[in-house]
């Protein structure tokens, strides 16, 4: 047993003394078992943590009481007389800090945007659904009238008659249609900016759009797509129209360096109370200042998270492709690979492109339209989109693909075909992120092809109860994130936040994952539940393998990194409607007790 135990982290040791002794009988000069020995540095201290129970996701160990480790790293795993046996005369201390708790490996969030959870979080939020952030708990506003009294209050409550009022949360379909004119009613002489809760769009009042030129004479300059998305008159800007037109004009004033700073010190706090040991953003702004901010942050020894960016294709692709053809995207993709720092770094050989609009502005794109006649949108026009995927696809990039809508699967996938069959890969991760709606015919295919699946499972949390009246219809609006077959054919799968697009908790998603249970208390789809092992699953091991860390974090085995959340009970003992509320003592990051609590240390 003991052999078994240890043989993943043994092996390293065995294959040198097998050389050693190979030297020996091909005439090297004699050395002693001792001498050998003696030649190695003195082992260092292990500690031995032992807990009510220990969640490894190892296949050839589920269950132990107790774990190993030296240097930030896991040594052994077994039982307390197992690991005492098998240290011998190496230096350990026996820790029974976790001796009630239960220890899981560490949760990871595979996809969120700190930058856009500092810059909305620290705004005034009037959002769908509540928000319990460190700074306190801020309520929803649940329909128009609760909207506007809020938005009115917010505008009084300022005293500087020249602080822009920027507020985030809004979303029309709950609060019905905000428009330049209605914001024009609360105030002409304040700049107001309603940042929808997709993200995706913002609403300037006329003071906004003067102060910051945005006049019918810029829109012009713009491309035609991102002309497409835009409104003049009703001051609407979404999609390209926002990341193209809006953005560049107020980003000044919704990102100032204040702000900034003080939003991703509170991110920081929120993934922490989150139990949160690994998080990635894929596709975040290529800005080298953005980028600085972040590591100012997130990259010193006490950030209690290690944070990894994905370079955002779309930027590359919107830059470098040009009607003259595809530029150096792969060279200036690789030149963002050294803007990490400390706890963060950049994932080599990985990107993220983007097919359809947000689902929070019922912009994804649908093969069957939508009730209300209404159209989608593409965030990445698709030549455009075809060819970057092309170049990072023959250049040897994992691609995760954002995706809402089943008319835009339906495009990844037949991107995804043609350079399979044009470029046969082995192993390539193509990641389906958000998944969004999809068809049951489509997941089979996205096994044939072998693609991955990142799920979103708060959409159906909260959107099937609206979605089902209004624009997609209740059959389509059921099945939103169909994890379950996608497990049941066998893709691997994880779970994200999106944050701020939904709360960066880990045991919050895997509830929703579990329960799929709506604000009306039905449930949505209940054939696509998942397992509560399969949820763990999704926030750990298989998120690890998702970013192409699974040979480092993601389960509690021999040699990876010692990262573990405490709990204080086990998902597999509470009901499944009780997951998300497990209290989290803290986390261990690569050896490092991490308490919520300094004083429980």
């Amino acid at each position: 047993m003991i052999i078994n135990v240890m043989s993943k982290t043994l092996g390293s040791f065995l294959g040198l003394l097998f050389l050693a002794l190979s030297a020996t009988e091909a005439g090297a000069e004699a050395t002693s078992l001792q001498d050998i020995a003696k030649s190695f540095s003195p082992a260092p201290q292990a500690v031995i943590y032992t807990a009510k129970d220990i969640i490894t996701l190892d296949p050839d160990r589920p269950r132990a009481e107790a774990v190993a480790v030296v240097g930030g790293k896991i040594l052994a795993v077994g039982t307390r007389e197992e690991l005492k046996g098998l240290v011998g005369d190496q230096p350990v201390r026996l820790d029974e800090t976790f001796k009630d708790k239960v220890l899981v490996p560490g949760l990871i969030d595979q996809h969120l945007h700190p930058w856009l959870s500092s810059l909305t979080m620290t705004s005034e939020v009037i959002a769908i659904e509540d928000w319990d952030l460190p700074s306190g708990k801020i309520p929803a506003a649940k329909n128009k009238a609760e909207y506007r009294e809020r938005l009115v209050a917010a505008e009084r409550a300022l005293e500087d008659p020249d602080e822009p009022l920027v507020t985030w949360g809004f979303h029309d379909l709950f609060h019905g249609e905000v428009t330049r004119k209605d914001l024009d009613a609360i105030s002409t002489d304040r700049q107001i900016i309603v940042w929808h809760r997709s993200a995706h769009e913002f609403i300037l009042n006329t003071k906004a759009m003067e102060e910051n030129g945005v006049t019918k004479e810029y829109i012009a300059t713009l491309t035609e797509s991102a002309k497409a998305q835009t409104d003049f008159d009703k001051g609407r800007f979404w999609e390209q129209g926002a990341i193209l037109g809006a953005l560049p004009k107020i980003a000044h004033l919704i990102a100032t360096p204040e702000r900034m700073r003080a939003g991703l010190e509170l991110t920081e706090s929120y993934l922490h109370q989150a139990g949160v040991a690994t998080a990635a953003e894929p596709g975040g702004l290529v800005s080298k200042p953005l980028r600085d901010a972040t590591n100012a942050v997130f990259s010193d020894d006490a950030t209690p998270f290690r944070f990894y960016f994905i370079p955002d294709g779309k930027t590359m692709a919107q830059t470098y492709i040009t009607k003259d053809g595809v530029g150096p995207i792969i060279e200036k993709t690789e030149e963002l690979l050294d803007w990490g720092e400390g706890k963060t770094a950049f994932l080599p050989k990985q990107v993220k492109l983007l097919a359809d609009g947000a689902i929070f502005s019922q912009l994804m794109k649908m093969k069957d339209g939508y009730l209300d006649g209404h159209h989608g949108e593409w965030i990445i026009d698709p030549d455009v989109f075809a060819q970057a995927f092309r170049a990072y696809w023959d250049a040897g990039y994992q691609i995760h693909i954002h995706q809402n809508g089943d008319e835009a699967l339906e495009f990844v996938l037949d991107n995804l075909e043609s350079n399979m069959r044009r470029n046969p890969r082995h192993d390539h991760r193509t990641t389906i992120v958000h998944f969004g709606y999809s068809s049951a015919d489509q997941v089979p295919r996205i096994k044939a092809l072998g693609a991955i699946v990142s799920a979103k499972p708060y959409y159906l949390t909260a959107l099937s109860d609206k979605y089902g009246k209004v624009g997609v219809g209740p059959e389509r609006s059921d099945y939103i994130t169909r994890v379950g077959d996608v497990v049941d054919q066998g893709i691997p799968l994880s779970l994200h936040s999106d944050m701020p697009m939904a709360p960066a908790q880990p045991l919050f998603l895997m509830w929703a994952a579990v329960n799929r249970v709506t604000p009306s208390g039905r449930v949505s789809g209940p054939d696509q539940k998942l397992s509560v092992e399969d949820a763990l699953k999704a926030v750990t091991i298989d998120a690890a393998y998702s970013l192409r860390l699974e040979n480092e974090i993601g389960s509690i085995e021999p040699g990876k990194l010692a990262n573990f959340t405490v709990l204080e009970a086990s998902p597999f003992d509470v009901d499944p409607m009780k997951i998300k509320d497990i209290k989290i003592w803290g986390t261990v990051l690569e050896g490092r007790l991490q308490p919520l609590d300094s004083k429980t240390e």
